[in-house]
């Protein structure tokens, strides 16, 4: 891979400023106060919330907790998704701090998964991987690694370790020099204003005649109604990690570079702000 490693450490390092606060009709021993944490794009909500429980709990009546979810403006958030996505879909025109609500009651079975240790997010994380790997490799580069190797990946994100876990990423992000890019992309497109989980198909990133693809060759593939019209007026914005990627990016170079750690590009379509 082009090693744009400036780009790697600054998609790592992304955090969101974000206000937990318990809902309302929690039933508590005394005031909950909001609690305050800088959380990890790239990580998981199940997975850097200890701290929230904890504190939380300190003013709960322990007959009232069951499992703890969260919740924005009505919306359940899903663990299984990026918190960077999460945020990017359902928050990313909002004020900061993101204003999370924390509850331990109620939980939302139709629209949320139970994730009742750190092993469900590793396995649910891995598979991901492996997924990822199927589409650029066959699976050739995941299934050489010892499981060791597949450890410190998850060992990497789990503690925060940028060069634990690119130490072995990196592998799964090279192809042979005569092959231009991956077999496929791995991609996962998301739509603020639909109920489809996301848009996934096969999609390579060098063109029959050579070319390099880019982003917006993708869209017009996948989700045209992301691409304004040339006389029209932007609706939509197109976001991977925060921002919006020139759509003439090759998507190889954003695979390789703007993939989340489970290796794929999650890329949100949401409305344009009109004010």
């Amino acid at each position: 891979m082009t090693d744009d490693k400036d780009v790697l450490r600054d998609v790592w390092f992304g955090r969101i400023p974000t206000c937990f606060t318990l809902y309302q009709d929690e039933i508590t021993e005394r005031e909950a106060e909001p609690y305050y944490l800088l959380l990890p794009r790239i990580s998981y909500l199940t997975l850097v919330t200890d701290k929230v429980k904890k504190h939380f709990q300190k003013v709960m009546r322990q007959e009232e907790v069951s499992e703890m979810w969260f919740e924005y403006e009505g919306t359940p958030l899903k663990w299984h998704y990026p918190i960077g996505l999460l945020f990017d879909l359902h928050a990313s025109n909002t004020a900061l701090p993101w204003s999370i609500t924390v509850h331990f009651k109620n939980f939302p079975e139709k629209d949320l998964l139970h994730c009742h240790s750190k092993d469900v997010i590793e396995a649910h994380f891995m598979a991901c991987i492996k997924e990822a790997d199927a589409l650029k490799h066959k699976s050739q580069v995941i299934n050489e690694m010892q499981k060791k190797d597949h450890k410190q990946l998850w060992m990497g994100l789990q503690n925060d370790k940028f060069e634990q876990f690119w130490a072995i990423n990196r592998k799964l992000m090279e192809y042979p020099p005569e092959d231009n890019g991956f077999r496929y992309i791995p991609f996962r497109i998301y739509q603020a204003t639909t109920e489809r989980p996301f848009i996934q198909k096969l999609f390579r990133p060098i063109a029959s005649g050579g070319q390099l693809h880019t982003l917006g060759d993708l869209l017009k593939d996948v989700c045209p109604s992301a691409i304004t019209p040339e006389d029209g007026e932007q609706k939509t914005q197109v976001m991977i990690h925060g921002i919006e990627p020139m759509l003439e990016t090759p998507i190889q170079w954003l695979s390789e570079h703007m993939s989340y750690p489970d290796n794929f590009l999650h890329i949100s379509i949401i409305p344009r702000p009109t004010d």
